[in-house]
C-alpha cells in the first residue's frame, strides 16, 4: 500500500502528521514558522530520530524562507536564534543536532546576500529529507538479507515511516523483506509510556498487510522463552562508541535476546552515529511524570506518587549483533573501527 511522506515542504509551509492523534485520528499540521516546528517536536507530535533531523532542517528553512532580514548578517543572526530554539527541544536524538549543524555550516560557507543564503538553506533542508528516504530504502535492502522466510521478528517502539521522512529503519527492514515475498510475522511491544508500538507500529504494519501481534512490554521474556521470536530489529536515537541509545525498554529487550540466543539488530542511518561520544556523556531526556502516572490523559496511579520517566535507555554494544545502516551491515567491532577512522 502506498504511504504518504510523514513530513513535506510546500511553498514555505511544513506539513506533517500529528502523531499524538494516531491511530484514532489522522490530523495534518501546517507549520508556518520555526517556533511551531520546535513546539511540535517538544510535544512529540513529531518524533523519531531521523524525522527530527528532517524537521529541524525544515524549521531552519522556514526561518530562512520567511526572513525579512535586510542583509546576510541579520539572516545569520536569525538562523542562530532558530537553531538554538530547536536544540533545546529534545536532548538525546543526535540527528536533530546533526541536521542543525549541517544547515548552519552550509549557510556560513555560502557566498552572496541574504536572499542567496536563504535559498541555499531551503535547498539543503530538502536534500536532508530526500537523503533520509534514500537511506531508509538502503537500510531495508541491506537488512532484509538477514531476514529468512517465516521469521518471527520482535520490534520495540516505532522505527517506521512515521519515525522518518518515509519507509522507516527497523520497519524498513521488515517492509523490504515482506516486499521480497518473505512471509514473516512481527511482535510489537506496546512501548510504555507513550505507546508508540501499540499506536503507531501496529498501525503501520496493519496498513501494509504485514501480520503483527501486539504484546505488552513485560511479555518480551515470555515470548522469547517460548521460542516465538527469531530476531529482534529496533531503531536508534543515537549510536555512540560503546552503546546504542534508544527508546526506554530497549536495553531490557537486548538483555533478554542475549539470554535466549536471539540476534539483536539495530537499524539506523549514519546520521544517528555519534563517534565523538560515549554512553556516559549522553544526556538522557527526562520527561513529564504524568506520562507514567496517566495513560492517554487518564490518571492510573494515586495522586502524588513518585514516578520516574526517562525517555531512553542505554544498550551496551556487547548485546548488539549488528548495526544496519545505508552503507551495509556492521558488526560492533566494525562500527568501533569506523568511528575511530
Amino acid at each position: 500500500m502506498s504511504r504518504m511522506k510523514t513530513i513535506e515542504w510546500k511553498d514555505g509551509t511544513v506539513i506533517t502528521i500529528d502523531q499524538s492523534k494516531l491511530p484514532n485520528e489522522t490530523l495534518f499540521l501546517k507549520l508556518k514558522d520555526c517556533r511551531q516546528v520546535a513546539s511540535a517536536i517538544r510535544e512529540m507530535k513529531m518524533r523519531g530520530a531521523p524525522l527530527l533531523g528532517a524537521a529541524a532542517a525544515y524549521g531552519l528553512a522556514l526561518s530562512a524562507f520567511h526572513s525579512t532580514a535586510a542583509n546576510r548578517k541579520g539572516l545569520m543572526e536569525e538562523m542562530e536564534e532558530s537553531a538554538e530554539m530547536l536544540r533545546k527541544t529534545r536532548p538525546t536524538a543526535v540527528n536533530l543536532f546533526w541536521a542543525i549543524d549541517r544547515i548552519i555550516e552550509k549557510a556560513r560557507r555560502t557566498a552572496g546576500d541574504a536572499g542567496a543564503v536563504a535559498k541555499v538553506i531551503v535547498t539543503e533542508a530538502q536534500e536532508i529529507a530526500d537523503e533520509d528516504v534514500e537511506a531508509n530504502h538502503k537500510i531495508g535492502e541491506h537488512g532484509s538479507a538477514l531476514i529468512q522466510q517465516g521469521d518471527r521478528i520482535l520490534t520495540h517502539c516505532n522505527a517506521g515511516s512515521l519515525a522518518t521522512v518515509d519507509y522507516g529503519t527497523a520497519l524498513g527492514v521488515i517492509r523490504a523483506a515482506w516486499e521480497q515475498g518473505k512471509r514473516i510475522q512481527v511482535f510489537s511491544t506496546e512501548t510504555r509510556p507513550k505507546m508508540q508500538g501499540s499506536r503507531l507500529t501496529t498501525y503501520e504494519l496493519k496498513r501494509d498487510g504485514i501480520p503483527v501481534t501486539l504484546i505488552t512490554d513485560n511479555m518480551v521474556g515470555y515470548v522469547m522463552s517460548r521460542n516465538l521470536v527469531d530476531k529482534v530489529v529496533v531503531g536508534a536515537d543515537r549510536i555512540v562508541r560503546d552503546a546504542v541509545i534508544n527508546k526506554i525498554g530497549t536495553y531490557t529487550v537486548a538483555v533478554l535476546a542475549h539470554e535466549h540466543g536471539v540476534p539483536f539488530y539495530v537499524a539506523a542511518p549514519t546520521s544517528t552515529f555519534d563517534g565523538s561520544s560515549s554512553a556516559s556523556e549522553v544526556t538522557i531526556e527526562q520527561r513529564d511524570l504524568k506520562e507514567v502516572t496517566h495513560i492517554m490523559s487518564r490518571r492510573v496511579a494515586p495522586r502524588n506518587v513518585k514516578a520516574l520517566n526517562p525517555a531512553f535507555d542505554v544498550t551496551p554494544m556487547k548485546y548488539v549483533t549488528a548495526i544496519i545502516c545505508e552503507t551495509g551491515v556492521l558488526s560492533p567491532a566494525e562500527f568501533r573501527k569506523l568511528m575511530k577512522d
